[in-house]
């Protein structure tokens, strides 16, 4: 009662003007036991990550580890921020994603310009074409990662801290990963412009690419400002939190402060293994191998080509990707436990069949799309490629039809009469 009690008293005395993500309060009990584990887990997976493979996978995998915990310690949204965003007009998670997306494109235009590396693999970003797959995966993984209340980053660290429904969103994603891969060559014949990057494409170099960039985020973030004073949104619910030191591992963290930790742990990803963060190719693959050990003969699709077809060969362990989706789940798991917070429920039908189906456009989508969330929108937009302004703008036109199909599956819309969303 005493908690309950404090927690309320808190929170309406908070200034709900203010865009604090977090309140000092109570937390829950460290769950001493699962973080024991957690942490056991990972040391081993670690050892046979760089024992199977080599120190780079191993590094990828620690790297992991801190984006897991990152995004589960601020619960940084691409799904909510989109869905809050077109909903009720709140701008929070969308001004995280600008400073994120200054500090990534900054640290990115300095390593892609120098060619910079930790590891002696050159690096290279993500540019894909622009064209009818990317405008339609896009569209279909925005519809998906609001039924499936999560998106490729969501599933994962929702997964490691506790979510049931994500188990059945992370199969269904893998489903329509691996059904993406099989028709990718379909969508490959279909109208598109060839790969377009604002740094090379146009002959404006690193320098011109970042600063128009700098320009369109400073704009955004100041068009958000407008955006929220007339509409007057209720603000995103704080998270609990602590003081001192002890926030680092028990509280939750400011969403401006996971931006800058996530933009930075991306780079690092670009300077350890030559491409940036991605998550969803590692779904594609895991489906792939999956079919092979029942008989079906993937290596015969186009997707499986080349390096793809090879890593269908290696320990999943020696796929960078996987690494990093696995320290994801683990960081997160981990987060969780020290939060006191790892508790799964039920999961109830309408949420099952919500997760079940938006895992499936998520996948399919993120094929299409040349990647998901982070390796289309944080990845492509980074790397200055014109096909990660067109993944949001159609990750977000997606976004405003889901809110018409998420009640019919018992999941919530924000409200404008909401105090918090």
């Amino acid at each position: 009662m005493k908690l309950s009690q404090t927690v309320v008293s808190t929170t309406k005395s908070l200034n709900h003007k203010s865009h604090s993500t977090t309140i000092v309060t109570n937390l829950s009990p460290m769950q001493k036991g699962l973080v024991t584990v957690g942490v056991i887990i990972s040391l081993i997976l670690l050892f046979a990550i760089v024992h199977l493979s080599n120190w780079i996978q191993g590094s990828l995998f620690i790297i992991g580890l801190l984006l897991g915990a990152t995004l589960l310690y601020a619960r940084f949204g691409f799904t909510s921020a989109f869905r809050r965003l077109v909903s009720v007009g709140n701008v929070q998670g969308l001004q995280a994603h600008m400073l994120m997306f200054a500090v990534s494109t900054t640290l990115f235009a300095i390593i892609l310009s120098t060619g910079f590396s930790l590891t002696g693999i050159a690096p290279h970003g993500y540019v894909s074409p622009v064209g009818i797959s990317v405008i339609f995966g896009a569209f279909l993984f925005g519809i998906g990662m609001q039924l499936g209340n999560g998106c490729a980053s969501g599933t994962l660290y929702n997964l490691g801290g506790g979510s049931s429904s994500m188990i059945l969103t992370l199969i269904a994603f893998i489903a329509g990963s691996t059904l993406g891969a099989y028709h990718l060559p379909f969508w490959n014949n279909t109208p598109a412009l060839p790969p377009i990057s604002l740094a090379e494409t146009t002959g404006l170099g690193y320098f011109g690419a970042w600063l128009i960039q700098m320009v369109a985020f400073i704009a955004i973030y100041l068009i958000t400002i407008q955006v929220a004073k007339k509409k007057n949104p209720p603000i995103m619910k704080p998270l609990p939190t602590t003081t001192g030191w002890k926030k680092v591992l028990r509280g939750s963290w400011p969403l401006f402060t996971a931006a800058i930790v996530l933009a930075v742990l991306n780079a690092l990803v670009l300077t350890v293994r030559g491409n940036p963060w991605g998550i969803t190719s590692a779904f594609a693959l895991w489906g792939g191998k999956f079919l092979n050990t029942v008989g079906v003969d993937v290596s015969s699709w186009g997707y499986f080509a080349g390096p793809n077809g090879q890593a269908l060969k290696n320990t999943v362990l020696a796929d960078s990707t996987s690494v990093l989706n696995f320290g994801i789940i683990l960081g997160a798991f981990i987060a969780a436990s020290f939060q006191g917070t790892f508790k799964p429920k039920k999961i109830k039908i309408g949420i099952a069949g919500a997760a079940i189906l938006g895992g499936l456009l998520m996948g399919y989508g993120s094929r299409l799309a040349f990647g998901c969330n982070i390796g289309a929108y944080f990845g492509g937009i980074s790397s200055f490629s014109i096909h990660g302004w067109v993944w949001a703008i159609m990750a977000m036109l997606g976004t405003f039809v889901a809110l018409y199909i998420r009640p019919l599956f018992g999941l919530k819309v924000p409200s404008s009469k909401d105090s918090f969303c």
